[in-house]
């Protein structure tokens, strides 16, 4: 199958504010996996509410009703290989002219030959969790004896068909230390993209510890040195300040706009929970992310273009102008914003500013950084 329209479709310029660039949906809770931070606290079985193959082919719809550039669609879980429907959901997806990437449980059903499968029938790209550079780290967090094995032969099977991986690598207290090992092992897998994942204590994750903001900020200043000779990207997720933080780096080196411009770090600017993503939860509802529980509406009695364009939630988040606290009057807060999830998980507001982020504004409202 081509990929090659639908991800020239996808990384199309685009108002974030009419049109996100990922649609993630929750298609099931059901998981075989019992991930100590799970955001889903996923179970052995599906639940019985979440949208059936109608739904979910009239959610596909609804996605496409975007118009161009179409959103991409991530499946996530729970374990979304759990749905029998699946095949079809792609399909209607793909007839759409929609992207889709996956991210499945690395259980004993991954195997080589449904690899395989998700390459032929059109899977644009893989996305995996790796938590640690050894067995006994990796499986402790995913509480599956055998994850680390799997996980790691499914990154390598995926690099022979020629599908792009994801790697998604938690960032708490518990990983910090073995982070430049994931690095290391991950350049020996070869695979296309790294993000880390900062902790964001829900679900499950509350029982792991997050990191201090000034450890975050040096592991930030770790990911922009590393970001720019390692043979594949790196961004951090539900960390939006690593951009300040590589910006401001870049600066102090005298590099130019256009030199930031082309950079790893500004090919996210702007996007943040809310504006640029969208999450549709297993039951339809309309959130701004998996890790802002907040719903907008639901698929099922509302339209996804018209939640995230006119909801007032999404209305505000879309605006950076309406953040409160320091990150209100941050001059790097149209390209940062903090993280909207962590400000809700910790203060109970969306809009509140990201207590992990220790930098204090040094400018003034209307004084917006620029590159």
């Amino acid at each position: 199958m081509n990929r090659t329209p639908h991800l020239m479709r996808q990384h199309a310029r685009r108002d974030y504010a009419q049109t996100p660039l990922n649609v993630y949906w929750e298609m099931t809770t059901a998981c075989p996996l019992a991930c100590r931070h799970c955001r889903a606290e996923a179970q052995a079985h599906a639940d019985p509410r979440q949208l059936t193959t109608a739904e979910g082919r009239e959610l596909i719809r609804q996605i496409a009703a975007f118009g161009d550039p179409r959103p991409q669609l991530i499946l996530t879980g729970g374990d979304p290989m759990q749905r029998p429907d699946l095949d079809a959901l792609i399909a209607e997806a793909h007839a759409h002219e929609i992207s889709v990437s996956i991210t499945p449980a690395a259980s004993e059903r991954l195997t080589r030959d449904v690899v395989v499968h998700l390459h032929d029938i059109g899977i644009n790209a893989l996305g995996l969790s790796l938590d640690g550079a050894t067995a006994e780290l990796h499986d402790a967090i995913r509480m599956i004896p055998g994850c680390f094995e799997r996980t790691v032969n499914v990154a390598r099977w995926a690099n022979e068909l020629g599908m792009p991986v994801q790697i998604n690598t938690l960032v708490a207290a518990e990983t910090l230390g073995d982070v430049p090992a994931i690095y290391d092992l991950l350049c020996e897998i070869g695979i296309s993209r790294w993000s880390l994942f900062f902790l964001i204590s829900v679900g499950r994750g509350k029982v792991l510890e997050a990191l201090e903001p000034e450890q975050g900020e040096e592991l930030m200043r770790w990911v922009d040195r590393t970001s720019r000779t390692a043979p594949f990207a790196m961004s951090t997720t539900e960390a939006p300040s690593f951009r300040r933080v590589a910006i401001q780096a870049m600066q102090e080196e005298g590099f130019t706009p256009e030199q930031i411009r082309r950079s790893h770090a500004y090919r996210s600017l702007r996007v943040r929970d809310g504006h640029g993503i969208m999450f549709v939860s297993h039951t339809g509802e309309i959130c701004p992310a998996g890790f802002l529980p907040l719903p907008a509406g639901n698929v099922r009695t509302d339209t996804l273009a018209d939640v995230y364009r006119r909801s007032p939630l999404f209305v505000d988040l879309h605006d950076p102008n309406r953040l409160k606290g320091k990150c209100g009057l941050c001059e790097y807060r149209a390209i940062c914003g903090g993280s909207r999830s962590r400000a809700f998980a910790l203060t109970g507001d969306p809009l509140a500013a990201d207590p992990f982020c220790p930098y204090q504004p040094a400018a003034q409202p209307e004084e917006l950084v620029n590159v």
